[in-house]
């Protein structure tokens, strides 16, 4: 059952949803001090705890026997697919490559950025309850365009210790060359501080569960992260042009992810919240992961009716959604109001699936209110930059008083001697 609420009650909802048990923290910090102590045996110790798999016996690292197995066990259709994404994504990202730059001002001097891709980077795909080879290319995919060296991606193996082939597929398409079978708090530190078998890479980016988030933020400084990244949500905005049916299944489809989801109608038509609420029982009737979606509604999700549109926007701007969805009637009139969201999809035909899996733009996206000053993982994740100054005499000579007078004001005087000693006490 889909509640009817009002925005309060959504926004404290949203924000007690996030607030991570103390002893999960602690059990989190603990994995992340083993394994960055103890290195490969922790990480095969938490395997076989947690994961109930020996990586002894059903082995760590992913071989080339196993891709290969893996294209054979892949309906064709479905291989297509993988290329048909991976493409697209590529498409998109290539759009957001930004160069080194140089500019020479009168006297000589040079000014400007040197642009790098990082080395190494970790990327982590979730497993558990379902797996998500789109993941893997949305990850995989912008980091390779970026340029980045070397790939190596950790995610949670099944009870049998293998990887679903549709992940492996994916992976080999992304032109990952590393899979490992771990997952968990433990496979983030083993990234981030190596082991015998995995070597230290420079960033981490990829969702995960709460362990996997509280370990991203247990790591950061040591490598860097792309962001901290919680349970997946949704925002409709519609109005009366819009398909119950329609708004009902794009709810669903966040609602299905995890317990954790969450899944808002806003609408200024009260008909359309009911008509929505009715939709969503009936589709969750024949929801293969009812159980999920349901818990999901029932405790983060809402219809909420809202006197206006400016009003529902003010709201979907409070919460900051992961999507946001404007299905009204001229939704590129109200796109400028839009002011926190990590994707905005505009229309009754941009269905946030799309963007979930083939449109082009990465779906990992800021959560939990961070769309305020996160940004969607893209190509500038996985790069690097270096500020470029070159002085000529000149420059250095009218700039030097000024760089002095600065420095002894904050009490500085090695600072103020480096320059006099290039252009004089005098030099302005």
């Amino acid at each position: 059952m889909l509640p009817v609420l009002d925005g309060a009650e959504v926004r404290r909802r949203w924000s007690g949803r996030l607030l991570a048990r103390e002893e999960v923290s602690t059990r989190v910090r603990a994995i992340v001090a083993d394994v960055k102590a103890a290195g490969q045996a922790a990480v095969e110790r938490y395997t076989r705890e947690l994961d109930g798999v020996d990586l002894q016996e059903n082995g760590f690292r992913v071989t080339q026997e196993e891709r290969e197995a893996a294209f054979q066990a892949v309906p064709d259709h479905l291989v297509q697919a993988i290329y048909k994404a991976r493409d697209n994504i590529t498409a998109y990202h290539r759009r957001e490559l930004k160069g080194s730059w140089m500019e020479t001002d009168r006297t000589g001097t040079i000014l400007g950025q040197i642009c790098r891709p990082l080395g190494r980077v970790g990327l982590y795909v979730p497993g558990g309850t379902a797996a998500y080879p789109s993941s893997v290319l949305m990850t995989a995919v912008p980091a390779r365009v970026a340029g980045v060296a070397e790939l190596a991606l950790a995610t949670p193996p099944r009870r049998d210790g293998t990887l679903p082939p549709l992940l492996l597929v994916a992976a080999s398409v992304a032109g990952v060359e590393e899979i490992y079978k771990m997952g968990g708090a433990q496979a983030v530190a083993a990234l981030a501080y190596g082991t015998e078998k995995v070597p230290p890479v420079d960033k981490i980016a990829g969702p995960g569960n709460i362990y996997v988030t509280l370990a991203k933020k247990e790591v950061y400084g040591q490598v860097d992260i792309d962001m901290l990244a919680g349970p997946s949500e949704i925002i409709v905005i519609a109005d009366s042009n819009a398909r119950p049916e329609w708004v009902a299944a794009d709810l669903l489809s966040q609602a299905e992810h995890d317990n954790l989801a969450g899944a808002v109608l806003i609408t200024p038509d009260a008909g359309l919240a009911r008509a929505v609420v009715a939709a969503v029982d009936r589709q969750l009737a024949t929801l293969p992961r009812r159980e999920i979606a349901s818990r999901s509604l029932e405790d983060y999700g809402a219809a909420v009716v809202a006197a206006d549109l400016e009003e529902a926007l003010a709201l979907a701007n409070d919460l900051a959604p992961e999507h946001l969805e404007l299905y009204i009637a001229d939704p590129w009139s109200w796109l400028g109001r839009v002011e926190n969201a990590g994707a905005i999809f505009l229309g009754p035909y941009s269905s946030e699936p799309l963007g979930d899996y083939l449109a082009g733009p990465s779906h990992v996206l800021p959560t939990g209110g961070t769309a305020r000053f996160y940004s969607p993982l893209s190509v500038a994740t996985f790069m690097k930059r270096s500020s470029l100054i070159a002085a000529s005499p000149s420059y250095l000579q009218a700039a030097g008083g000024f760089i002095q007078d600065l420095a002894r004001a904050e009490g500085l005087e090695a600072h103020a001697r480096a320059i006099a000693l290039r252009v004089g006490e005098g030099g302005r």
